[in-house]
């Protein structure tokens, strides 16, 4: 067990490595975060920053060197990196299981292997001969194996003969994942400590427009769904052996809960419990990475999370001060600098003692802030 005041380590500086900070500093631990941007919005927030490349070596060993373990707050960290870390101090998650989650090609072999369900789907590499591509595969995804997140790095392919220019455009290994008839989108959030112990956010459903996420219904009170994902999450836990903050992001289709990806940390849909439970992700993440004692059951209220996004700066501020007036509206802006479109600037949470009332003022805020209705 590492008890505060020890100083943590925080691979990544957005949003997710701020909050981190942020609980931790509320545990009474010190952190310092490595990240290339000297500006980043979490190492505005820590104690350090720690302003290098993610693969320095000798970066790392002077975070290694300070701190008693690591986490990061994105799983495109190279794995070697964390590996590296992993010869001087804790590291969870494990390089492993991060080198799992960072590749679409690795995950879905993984689940795969582990028996979890996922969509259909085909490996697929720029300047090699296609394999046979049955027309029951079309509407499909293609996605880059790497990196591609928030809707990027994905293509739309209505048949097998969109497939080669679509994957000469992408110039790198992809996966082709059949387009399924959704019935819905949900995500389970849960932490593993090294002691074993388990504790899980309830289970919530999203809404994405443009591949981005922008609206989360947090509990989505579907007792059968969220008992069968969380029976399938732990499985992926107990697979990986993981430690750590994991997130299971799932599809329903035809009542069955297919597997859409692995986040190895906390993550958009997770943000209600800031405001509406007794323990956020966040302070799971800092409690997971130090062998905290983890709580039985996340308690939560009623909430609803909208996501704030650059597209909403483009005629001048919001109107915050009309938002904070509503009831139970929770502003997080995350102190980032250009309000770009797309960009995840920061999200509002709307709790409250009942669904009605939270629905109400949540369709007003968004007609507030010129966001369609959903």
């Amino acid at each position: 067990m590492i008890l505060p005041p020890a100083t943590l380590g925080m691979l990544g500086g957005g949003q997710l490595g701020r909050y981190f900070v942020m609980s931790a500093h509320r545990l009474g631990y010190k952190v310092i975060v490595l990240d290339p941007d000297p500006a980043s919005v979490a190492g505005a927030a820590a104690d350090e920053q720690i302003v290098a490349a993610y693969d320095d070596a000798e970066a790392l060993k002077d975070l290694a060197r300070r701190c008693v373990a690591v986490t990061c707050e994105f799983e495109n960290v190279p794995a070697a990196s964390l590996a590296l870390l992993e010869q001087r101090i804790p590291v969870r998650p494990a390089a492993s299981a991060v080198r799992v989650c960072q590749d679409r090609r690795e995950e879905k072999a993984f689940l795969a292997r582990a028996g979890v369900p996922v969509a259909p789907n085909l490996t697929l590499l720029p300047g090699e001969p296609l394999p046979a591509l049955a027309d029951d595969l079309f509407p499909a995804i293609l996605k880059t194996a790497r990196e591609g997140y928030d809707g990027k790095g994905q293509w739309t392919l209505h048949q097998a003969s969109d497939v080669p220019a679509a994957l000469a455009t992408s110039g790198v290994p992809c996966v082709l994942e059949k387009r399924l008839p959704l019935e819905g989108e949900f995500a389970l959030t849960l932490a593993r400590s090294p002691s074993g112990a388990i504790s899980a956010l309830p289970l919530v459903q999203n809404w994405h427009s443009g591949g981005i996420l922008d609206q989360t219904r947090s509990p989505a009170n579907e007792p059968a769904l969220e008992a069968e994902a969380q029976r399938i999450a732990e499985h992926i836990i107990a697979a990986l052996d993981y430690v750590g903050v994991l997130t299971v992001e799932f599809f329903l289709v035809g009542g069955q809960l297919l597997v859409n990806e692995m986040a190895p940390r906390p993550h958009n849909s997770g943000h209600p419990s800031i405001d509406n439970a007794g323990c956020s992700q966040f302070e799971l993440q800092v409690r997971a990475l130090c062998d905290l004692p983890l709580p039985a059951r996340a308690e939560v209220q009623p909430a609803i999370l909208l996501n704030l996004l650059g597209d909403l700066w483009q005629e001048g501020t919001p109107d915050w001060a009309g938002a904070l007036a509503l009831p139970g509206v929770h502003l997080h802006l995350y102190g980032k600098g250009e309000a770009r479109p797309g960009r995840k600037m920061g999200h509002v949470t709307v709790t409250g003692g009942d669904w009605p009332s939270v629905e109400t003022t949540a369709h007003r805020l968004r007609a507030l802030l010129g966001l369609p209705p959903r």
